[in-house]
């Protein structure tokens, strides 16, 4: 069983092989990140660096968790600045390697981030996907509420446009 973390800034430098790895393995597969092929751990390590300023701000809250040989997963919480949005956060790359799939790990990582988000005093979260995707079961098993399709919404890695499916969680003590 992977062990989940939260990723303080400190760490990562340590932790950007591992990530890049992990988003360029992901994107590989077919997954709808928002990059297109040919991605290789370059050019997400170079993406997981325009993060880091978020992530040292502590506006991006960044979960890992470590397999037995690399980076099996992640996910992370954007969290809203706006005065009027303080309530609310977007679950953002939520992400399992290949060969770390069907093993729950995808809905540990979610029910982390959720339960992070809560300790905090968010009470709405909120998320993308791509519709008709495996991902969207995941949600609506964990609760997930789908608001919306949007047709075209974003292409895969190939560049073929998919729909994208929008989800929200009221946590408790939201309205």
């Amino acid at each position: 069983m992977s062990a989940v973390a939260l990723l303080d800034p400190a760490g990562f430098e340590a932790a950007l092989p591992g990530l890049a790895e992990l988003l360029a393995a992901t994107v590989a597969g077919g997954a709808s990140l928002g990059f297109r092929l040919p991605f290789d751990p370059s050019g997400a390590a170079d993406w997981w660096r325009t993060q880091q300023p978020a992530l040292a701000a502590g506006d991006l809250l960044l979960w890992t968790a470590a397999g037995p040989d690399r980076c099996a997963g992640t996910v992370a919480l954007q969290l809203t600045r706006k005065a009027n949005g303080s309530h609310r956060a977007e679950v953002v790359k939520l992400m399992v390697h290949p060969t770390a799939r069907r093993q729950g790990l995808a809905a540990r990582l979610l029910a982390t981030a959720e339960a992070a988000a809560a300790e905090r005093g968010i009470t709405l979260l909120v998320l993308d996907t791509e519709a008709g995707s495996g991902a969207e079961g995941l949600y609506r098993a964990a609760g997930w509420t789908r608001f919306g399709t949007v047709p075209g919404y974003a292409t895969d890695p190939a560049g073929r446009p998919h729909d994208g499916s929008f989800y929200y969680k009221q946590l408790a003590g939201g309205g």
